[in-house]
């Protein structure tokens, strides 16, 4: 069913219930509605539009005596058609930018310091997931002692993203061979991405001769080394705030969405999977995650070079979207910036 061809004052009638909705939980009545909201008409007349609304599926009744609360398509609609986002203040900006910039350069620090500004200014779940790093182009590779018999592998990408592991040798190397396998792998590797390393990495290096313990057991870690484990890429903050709204005083619901967020790999799949470019908001069922059918979340992606990473805004579906777009957009656009090597100056 289409829903553009609703009048105005049907549209006025379900902009304003949803709006009271979202900043009461409380079902809205005609009468409430008449008394708060200037709309020149009668309650007569907005219980009739209210059942109009109803009938279309856009509010609903929760009990026989209680007022109307919109539905998941009654939130579609308002935020495809209805709802206007609502202008950051200097002060929102400012908080964002700065939260964001004093958490240091790092991608992890960034990260974390996002999600809990985004938890702290929304009152809801702040989420943030790192770039894809299989999708990044190789750059170089450094191999450094760290011990007789331990060697750090850093990766670095053409994006200015890197990352480290240890990998353990069987028998101490002298510096001099480490910076010949480090030539060898950089003139093999760098250019392409990690994703198609980790596939062909047996025959790229598979007929060099010399070092050959240390080529082997690189090789063998290529699943260490080129893949990111997907739980700890997500970086989540504002459970507190998310467990104080009413919708959350079910346990069992709670405790799912705790389990789900704990292990955090399907939630950063689902991000790095599904999710289009740019702002998305998605609404219950819409999310596709048993776990939190019945949330919304507001997501935005953000650039690192060529790649481009998620966060997101998870909380109760009557969640005030006018505002979250707003913030999630903003912060997306900071993060870029910082991680970019830019300090955001926008007003």
């Amino acid at each position: 069913m289409s829903f553009d061809n609703l009048n105005e004052r049907e549209k006025s009638i379900l902009y304003n219930l949803i709006n009271y909705y979202i900043s009461s939980a409380d079902p809205v009545g005609s009468r409430v509605m008449a008394n708060r909201f200037s709309m020149g008409i009668s309650s007569a007349t907005i219980r009739n539009v209210l059942q109009d609304l109803e009938d279309m599926g856009l509010v609903k009744q929760p009990h026989t005596s209680a007022g109307r609360i919109p539905t998941e398509l009654g939130y579609r609609v308002y935020v495809d058609t209805l709802f206007k986002p609502e202008e950051l203040t200097a002060n929102e900006k400012e908080t964002i930018r700065t939260g964001i910039l004093q958490s240091g350069r790092g991608l992890n620090e960034v990260l974390g310091q996002t999600c809990r500004i985004l938890g702290q200014i929304t009152n809801e779940l702040g989420v943030s997931i790192g770039p894809k790093f299989e999708a990044g182009v190789l750059k170089r590779i450094e191999l450094i002692p760290v011990a007789s018999e331990r060697v750090m592998v850093v990766v670095v990408l053409s994006s200015g993203l890197a990352r480290s592991v240890i990998i353990e040798v069987e028998a101490s190397l002298s510096e001099a061979e480490l910076y010949e396998v480090e030539a060898t792998l950089n003139e093999r590797l760098s250019g392409v991405t990690l994703e198609k390393l980790r596939q062909t990495i047996a025959q790229r290096l598979g007929d060099i001769s010399g070092n050959g313990r240390l080529i082997h057991l690189l090789m063998e870690s290529s699943e260490k080394i080129w893949k990111e484990d997907p739980s700890k890429e997500i970086h989540v903050a504002g459970m507190d705030r998310l467990l104080a709204q009413p919708e959350f005083s079910d346990v069992q619901k709670v405790a799912s969405l705790i389990k789900l967020l704990d292990d955090g790999k399907l939630l950063s799949e689902f991000f790095k999977g599904e999710m289009d470019e740019g702002l998305v908001i998605a609404i219950g069922k819409e999310n596709r995650i048993s776990q939190i059918l019945n949330c919304s979340m507001v997501s935005s992606t953000y650039r690192v070079g060529d790649l481009s990473g998620t966060i997101a805004i998870i909380g109760p579906t009557r969640m005030p979207y006018e505002k979250l777009v707003s913030v999630v957009e903003y912060t997306a656009r900071t993060m870029s910036d910082v991680l970019g090597g830019i300090d955001s100056k926008q007003k």
